[in-house]
């Protein structure tokens, strides 16, 4: 029985020793420089670099000063030498933090300060006005993302005052637009900003109708040369030029969960319009099309292989953009579903088999109000209540296609594809002075109310469900869709506590 004791109280003597070896090399780390730089020249984030005089690891905590929301860094490893990445910092600004070293029990150092440089002149706009509607509480703890497509092109990021908080600019090329993925990075589309090819209007032809205003070529409206995926820190993980491969994207981007870039493509038929005996005309259409971060293509779909020339009688005015397909996404099954404004129409297509499914709006497959049919209408995609929500640009009026209707609104249907049946869930109709005729995008976000994108206007508002203006956001530019981005997409970056 003394033996037994005299070991169990050696063993404990052991471990009090060894304990005693770790609270002291874990108590005795010091930190011997801090140093802060801003990457990129930017006021929107900084660098703490933090070199200690042993291994451990450590988070930083940062606030704004005055201010109860904290944000907490992710853990950087057990080393020497520490890079701290703080994000969505604003411009002009003093902020305070305390670097936490974790050893046997954590320790925090005392409170530092910095102060954010001023933001370039480009971001100094009045991004919200007073006498519009502003209530910021609108957006929640999101932000929302807009591109500019003319030179420097970039991508930016506005929170609900009207700040922005993240920005990303490319030097060369303007981004067309961005698009968040599944691994919570940015997939943008650049081009040169005047490479557009339009219809070049006959004598004759009236500013009301639709093939007045479309595109053209090879290149089109809002074509895109070049790929990029972008992460929250501005780090460009990779970029690909499509035009070197003979591609030209345009109008959406998108990565599927399996990692894959889908995008609309410009794709032609030759033809024989005059009935000359030779396929020597160029009708231009469109296409879906899948390839890796390389270029390298994987799948390719056309609408040409669906669809009957000889019965088109619209042909020869849509020859050089007969479809305007603006927008593609995955359906729950993995189909494709893509917006024709020119049809007034949204199609579901067998993305193996490229069979045409079906058809929503006018002249479709499901039986659905007329009052719903909707017109040039943009960004059809599956709302988070599983409805084919879009954005009716309303440029035609229902039972007059020659008359202008001038109303824009947002849209969502629960689809009956047993009884095919299109019942409207969600109608939120803009103010008329929110009119776009062309563009505008729309996102029913997780409080319940909806981002729309106004493009011709300039402005980005937030919605009820039916339609009434809670906050206005005004653009310096022509924004072609705004999105959405849910504070969650920057866990991997920081942690928000209050």
């Amino acid at each position: 029985m003394k033996k037994n004791s005299k070991i169990i109280f050696f063993i404990g003597l052991v471990l009090l020793g060894i304990l005693g070896v770790f609270y002291y090399t874990s108590n005795n780390i010091k930190i011997k420089k801090v140093e802060l730089v801003s990457p990129d020249n930017s006021a929107l984030k900084e660098d703490i670099l933090i070199t200690l005089n042993k291994k451990s690891a450590l988070t930083v905590e940062y606030w704004k000063k005055g201010e109860s929301v904290k944000y907490t860094t992710p853990v950087s490893d057990n080393q020497v030498n520490h890079k701290v990445h703080l994000v969505l910092l604003e411009p002009g600004t003093t902020y305070e933090y305390r670097i936490i070293l974790d050893g046997w029990r954590s320790r925090s150092t005392e409170i530092y300060s910095f102060q954010t440089r001023e933001a370039s002149s480009w971001m100094v706009h009045d991004w919200i006005k007073e006498d519009k509607p502003h209530d910021e509480t609108a957006l929640g703890d999101g932000l929302v993302m807009l591109c500019y497509r003319g030179y420097p092109g970039y991508i930016a990021m506005v929170d609900g005052k009207g700040t922005i908080r993240w920005y990303w600019q490319d030097e060369k090329l303007g981004v067309r637009l961005a698009t968040l993925t599944p691994r919570n990075t940015i997939l943008a589309l650049l081009a040169p900003a005047r490479k557009d090819e339009f219809k070049k209007p006959k004598k004759g032809d009236k500013k009301g109708v639709a093939s007045y205003y479309l595109r053209t070529g090879k290149i089109g409206f809002v074509g895109g040369t070049e790929i990029a995926e972008i992460d929250l820190e501005g780090n460009v993980l990779w970029r690909t030029n499509i035009e070197d491969k003979d591609i030209v994207f345009h109008h959406d981007l998108r990565m599927t969960p399996d990692l894959q870039i889908m995008s609309i493509y410009r794709d032609y038929k030759m033809y024989d319009l005059e009935g000359l005996g030779t396929a020597q005309d160029t009708l231009w259409g469109d296409g879906v099309m899948l390839m890796d971060t390389l270029g390298n293509v994987s799948k390719k779909w056309s609408a040409w292989d669906v669809w009957d020339i000889s019965k088109d009688k619209r042909i020869k005015e849509y020859s050089g953009d007969r479809f305007h397909f603006n927008s593609v996404v995955l359906d729950s099954d993995d189909n494709y579903l893509l917006s024709t404004p020119i049809e007034n129409q949204v199609w579901k297509v067998n993305s193996e088999t490229g069979e045409l499914m079906w058809k929503l709006g006018k002249d479709g497959d499901f039986k659905m109000d007329s009052s719903a049919y909707f017109y040039f209408q943009h960004a059809a995609h599956i709302n988070r209540n599983g409805d084919l929500m879009l954005f009716d640009n309303g440029d035609f009026a229902p039972n007059d296609t020659s008359k202008v209707n001038k109303l824009s609104r947002s849209l969502s249907f629960k689809l009956d594809t047993a009884n095919m049946v299109a019942d409207v869930e969600i109608k939120a109709t803009l103010p008329k002075e929110h009119y776009t005729a062309r563009m505008g995008s729309t996102f029913l976000m997780p409080n319940g109310y909806i981002l729309q994108t106004i493009s011709k206007t300039g402005k980005v508002v937030i919605t009820d469900l039916s339609g009434n203006v809670l906050w206005a956001l005004n653009s310096h530019f022509i924004p072609y869709r705004a999105e959405y981005v849910p504070a969650t997409i920057w866990e991997k970056y920081i942690k928000f506590d209050n």
